[in-house]
């Protein structure tokens, strides 16, 4: 079966390439592949498997809801499976947060999202420039690919890509450098020549950038010039959000309050595609039709949405035992950064999207095939792949953590042991 991968699919395939097995079941935490083998999960969809692979009960909700001919495709007309997550969204997520945001609902992938999020923000405020940051990745299709940093996908592009201006991130420019102060020094400017932008689009945690992530402060301070200077704030919560950093939404610990936020991965709670922007009532300026598209709104993800929503989020309990694990993982992060100081530069993330640097892209793709070959899944990330990037589902036992944790470990010290046979 090997073979016909290789023979009809495009050379475009990344994860393939680092896992190179056909897997063929998963349930919890665990792939399995054709022999049988299991493997830990800890790339969980790339952040799209926060509550794991085929929950039971949220299996259970979609199952029941097929067998009864359940709406499947509505284009955008009004189901009971959108009323039902809509009612979720509503009273689980947003009233708690003292939020009044309304939903659209855009293509099935988080790069829709973006492209919708940025298309309004400029359609309100009349301007065009969008300021984005170092590092950020924000999608591939042209409108978000402006806006992302990483040169390997932004050459995809056969054309050139406009309207976006590149600021520094917090701790581009080194620990305790205000990277800020040029934004706010140009807006203040007349003649800087940064035209003056419709929005910023922002990560709380820069995923695929190398899990940069940014001070609670210096998320204020961005509020803070935004509000000065009428420029909307886009929060890309898509691989952060949904409760990986700890608290539903990544920005919720700095009290700011973005004008628009999108979501996905995570938010079908199944893997089901699905991604919807969050805006301020007062925003909702489109006109009937204005933005669409063929598979805006999936029904069996409304109907895992809800069940998700509604199992983990109706109090603090998951979320605590999220940021209680996230300790644990910084913990264990630390303690490798300090055994193996040739190997790795120091922790990175927050709460369950944590990983270690290390010295470059050679390092940790050894470290992450070696963690394969012992059954555990897991990426890297950063504009050099030099970031070993442990995304696990959030359900994750913490049994099972310790047991993917020791497994980098032994791939970090069998890489450490064989460099120092090399260097003597």
């Amino acid at each position: 079966m090997n073979n016909i991968f290789e023979v009809m699919e495009s050379s475009v395939q990344t994860y393939a390439r680092s896992f190179p097995v056909t897997f063929n079941k998963a349930q919890g935490v665990w792939l399995y592949d054709q022999s049988g083998k299991r493997y830990l999960d800890f790339l969980a969809g790339a952040g799209t498997l926060n509550y794991g692979h085929n929950h039971p009960q949220l299996k259970e909700a979609l199952v029941e809801y097929i067998q009864a001919d359940g709406i499947a495709h509505g284009l955008d007309m009004h189901t009971t499976a959108k009323a039902g997550f809509l009612t979720a969204l509503q009273q689980i997520i947003l009233k708690p947060r003292g939020m009044d945001h309304v939903a659209q609902f855009t293509g099935p992938t988080g790069t829709n999202a973006v492209e919708a999020a940025m298309k309004l923000a400029r359609k309100v405020t009349g301007r065009s420039n969008i300021v984005a940051f170092t590092n950020g990745f924000h999608g591939v299709s042209l409108g978000a690919l402006a806006a992302t940093g990483n040169q390997h996908h932004r050459g995809g592009a056969g054309t050139s890509m406009a309207d976006v201006s590149r600021l520094p991130y917090d701790g581009y420019l080194g620990a305790g450098a205000d990277s800020l102060l040029l934004f706010e020094t140009m807006l203040n400017d007349n003649s800087s020549g940064l035209d003056k932008p419709a929005a910023v689009l922002f990560e709380v945690v820069q995923g695929e950038g190398g899990l940069n992530a940014s001070s609670l402060k210096w998320l204020q301070r961005l509020e803070k010039i935004c509000r000065a200077h009428d420029i909307l704030m886009i929060a890309d919560d898509i691989q952060a959000g949904c409760g990986r950093t700890g608290t539903f939404f990544s920005f919720e610990p700095a009290g700011i309050k973005p004008d628009i936020i999108t979501l996905s991965k995570s938010l079908s709670g199944m893997g089901l595609p699905f991604a919807i922007v969050l805006l301020r009532p007062e925003l909702d300026q489109w006109e009937p039709g204005e933005h669409n598209g063929t598979f805006r709104g999936n029904n069996h993800a409304f109907v895992t949405a809800r069940k998700a929503l509604e199992l983990f989020w109706k109090d603090d309990t998951f979320a605590a035992e999220v940021r209680k694990k996230g300790e644990l993982l910084n913990q264990r992060m630390q303690a490798l950064v300090d055994r193996f100081p040739k190997l790795f530069v120091k922790v990175k993330g927050r709460g369950m999207m944590q990983g270690v640097a290390c010295y470059d892209g050679d390092i940790a793709s050894t470290i992450t095939g070696k963690c394969f070959e012992r059954g555990l899944v897991i990426e890297t990330a950063g504009p050099d792949g030099e970031v070993v990037k442990c995304l696990c589902p959030l359900i994750i036992t913490v049994a099972e953590l310790n047991q993917g944790l020791d497994w980098l470990e032994e791939a970090a010290a069998e890489t450490n042991g064989e460099r120092l046979r090399k260097a003597s």
